[in-house]
């Protein structure tokens, strides 16, 4: 676009409003904290007046180590986001939508664009990400995600709220090449620019152009202007990126049934709407309504670069702050820089008092000294075996130095205390707890030290959703062709998967995975590091394994951390279908029903032989029981037959054999219960053996197929030359 000077002066004004309210104090606190992390945490004039003094000026860094804890647990704890169907939509297109959210994270590395957000935001208070289309890799355009310079961007010092979509303007500025400037926006604004040896407008006194964060450092912008750079790689143009909302009259498609609206995009033309009206079936209308749009200004100096409505239904600038109060953002840094100058300064006087206490100094008697002069003790005072030649051995004194402060060492100390309570980041979270300390109580302290940063966490899950709901506003407006999606899973065998999208099915006439329609609702959920959650879930799988559980083995390996798993699993997987593999397990299986025939005939043969002794029993029992009853009708004879002495022998000799019956009944009864406890004690032990062998023949089974399958020669890549 031509010189504009009125676009590009309302464009800096605003910019500046915005820059000397509020943002250039975080830029002052971001440049501190950064330095602070960086162990830059003196400032030059105190190392200057130090070093005069021949002071010392020591830096312990315990920033870098405390924020280190917990970036491995944000590292450690992964975020996962999952699409569930809402309004007008189905679980297949939901997972659909899914997987293509899950194809863009992968494609743009999106774990490492998150822990470099997370940095920028624990360390300065602020992160941010950009997130836009990108037609370098695909005329269609692919969804990119980037990391911004949080030093860059400038907030509307109006807004209060977390969500971009309640601020009213966002600036990104940047630094550009010419060869940017021709490829982004215009070769002949390129060329202007290029020509240009001074500025329309005071942005050499800018300070986000004096604070420049790159692999060169700080670097004045005068060295820039008139030097000439053939190759036009040197970044010396300044770009302002301005989103702002504006008032416009937007059409709008309309469900007459649900009464729901949807902005048609400004590039559609009346055919384009007419169809999509002709497709809904008199379901849907058109209407004007009055919204705020999203209008998008690029200048650079006093040239328009670009100046239309945004393609975008949000701004494509998401933010992350640890702490959000109303506008205001809070890191975790800015609360930890007293303490580390407290911790700098009390260490750095401890060494300074113990210097001072070796090299006290001496009392000299005017000319006792003979080897060296006054200049010279003075320098080697504390030399390790100095000797003083005198004429008098009183002519010199060694000073006694004073002692050292009380309490100097506990002020350290409670420094150190100060970090780590501020921090919320405790000894146990870092594993420096003591050796006598019990495994749960450190398991329960680490899990105490995690609920303290859990608002941190929160609000990077805060964060996420921001980014699946403007991903999924950019898909169902731009993803609109059919596509193929490639993802790869993060399982066992990281198998791919092809997925196709808005795929149209001849036979139906519908729209497979129609990802244009409906609406989704957003589950973010966190997920431990793949690692750590292996070797969780290999210890209880172990566990149950070891407690009876049938845990296959497949799942033990696909947890362990084994080297080439994958290829085991295939391995296993391969003998397990193979001809010796099935020829095996059908010779087990004859076995078992052969081993299943054997025991059942032999239970059979004992229940039969069972079966007649107690048949023989109860036939001996009816037998006794016959020889009672006649010797009771005897003896009922023969006290009918007469009385005396010769009557009470009889009934004597009867009650005799009686008893004597009933005895040999209950013996022969206590026999035959005996008889059959020991058959049935027998029966389970033959059993148990039997399943003894049984588990013996199915262990050596595995331990063949293990041999065998170590036996195989490994494949092995042969080296290129």
């Amino acid at each position: 676009m031509p010189v504009n000077n009125h676009i590009a002066s309302e464009q800096w004004m605003r910019f500046q409003y915005c820059r000397d309210r509020g943002h250039l104090e975080f830029v002052n606190k971001a440049d501190k904290c950064d330095k602070f992390f960086a162990g830059d945490q003196w400032l030059q004039s105190d190392l200057n007046t130090l070093a005069l003094q021949r002071r010392p000026a020591i830096t312990i860094n315990k920033i870098i180590s405390t924020l280190g804890t917990l970036f491995g647990q944000q590292i450690y704890n992964r975020s996962e986001t999952i699409l569930r169907p809402s309004t007008g939509a189905n679980t297949d297109t939901a997972d659909a939508m899914t997987k293509v959210f899950k194809q863009i994270a992968q494609n743009n590395q999106l774990p490492w664009v998150r822990s470099e957000l997370f940095a920028d935001g624990v360390i300065r208070s602020r992160g941010f990400i950009d997130l836009r289309l990108d037609f370098t890799d695909s005329m269609i355009g692919e969804a990119r995600i980037e990391n911004l310079n949080s030093k860059n961007v400038v907030i509307d010092p109006d807004a209060e709220e977390y969500d971009p979509d309640k601020w009213n303007d966002v600036f990104t500025t940047k630094w550009a090449t010419p060869q940017d400037i021709a490829v982004l926006y215009s070769e002949d604004d390129a060329e202007l620019l290029k020509l240009k040896d001074g500025s329309s407008f005071p942005y050499g006194y800018d300070s986000i152009e004096r604070v420049r964060d790159r692999f060169g450092g700080v670097l004045p912008l005068a060295g820039y202007y008139g030097v000439t750079d053939p190759s036009d790689v040197r970044r010396n143009i300044r770009v302002l990126d301005r989103q702002y909302r504006k008032l416009d009259k937007q059409l709008h498609f309309v469900d007459i049934e649900t009464g729901d609206m949807r902005p048609i995009p400004t590039s559609w033309d009346r055919n384009r709407i007419a169809s999509v009206i002709e497709k809904a079936g008199g379901r849907v209308s058109t209407t004007k309504k009055l919204v705020k749009r999203i209008r998008w200004t690029v200048t650079a100096d006093n040239i328009v670069l670009h100046d239309d409505w945004s393609p975008y239904k949000h701004f494509t600038v998401i933010p992350y702050f640890p702490y959000f109060r109303y506008g205001r953002t809070i890191g975790l840094v800015e609360n930890l820089l007293g303490p580390q100058e407290l911790l700098n300064k009390v260490s750095s006087q401890e060494l300074h008092v113990v210097n001072t206490t070796a090299n006290s100094g001496w009392k000299i008697k005017t000319g006792a000294l003979k080897n060296m002069s006054i200049e010279e003790l003075e320098q080697k005072g504390a030399s390790t075996g100095l000797v003083l030649e005198l004429d008098d051995v009183a002519g010199a004194e060694k000073i006694t130095p004073n002692a050292t402060p009380q309490g100097l060492d506990r002020i350290s100390y409670k420094a150190e205390e100060h970090i780590k309570t501020i921090s919320n980041i405790s000894d146990s979270m870092q594993g420096f707890d003591r050796e006598d300390v019990a495994a749960k109580a450190i398991q329960a302290k680490q899990q105490a030290g995690s609920t303290n940063t859990t608002k941190v966490m929160d609000n990077l899950e805060r964060t996420d959703f921001l980014i699946a709901r403007n991903l999924i506003d950019m898909i169902q407006e731009y993803y609109t062709e059919e596509r193929l999606i490639n993802i790869t899973h993060d399982d066992l065998l990281m198998a791919a998967e092809e997925v196709p999208v808005n795929q149209y099915n001849e036979s139906t006439g519908e729209i497979t995975n129609d990802l244009t329609v409906g609406e989704y609702n957003i589950v973010i959920t966190s997920t431990p590091y793949r690692a750590t959650l292996e070797d969780s879930q290999f210890e209880q799988a172990v566990a149950m394994r070891e407690a009876g559980v049938a845990i296959p083995d497949d799942v033990l390996i696909e947890n362990s951390r084994l080297m080439r798993k994958s290829e085991i699993s295939k391995r296993m997987q391969n003998e397990q279908s193979g001809p010796e593999a099935q020829a095996a397990a059908a010779l087990k299986a004859r076995a078992d029903e052969a081993s299943v025939a054997v025991m059942e005939a032999d239970a059979m043969s004992k229940t039969a032989d069972a079966e007649l002794k107690k048949a023989k029993t109860q036939q001996s029992i009816a037998a006794i029981a016959q020889e009672d009853a006649r010797i009771g009708i005897e003896a009922e004879k023969a006290a009918s037959s007469g009385d005396g002495p010769e009557k009470a022998q009889q009934e004597m000799a009867l009650a005799e054999q009686k008893q004597g019956h009933e005895m040999s009944l209950a013996e022969r009864k206590q026999d035959h219960e005996m008889e059959l406890a020991e058959r049935e004690h027998g029966i389970k032990e033959q059993q148990a053996a039997h399943d003894a062998e049984l588990k013996q023949a199915e262990s050596e089974t595995n331990r063949a197929a293990t041999l065998r399958a170590s036996a195989q020669p490994q494949s092995s890549t042969p080296k290129e030359k």
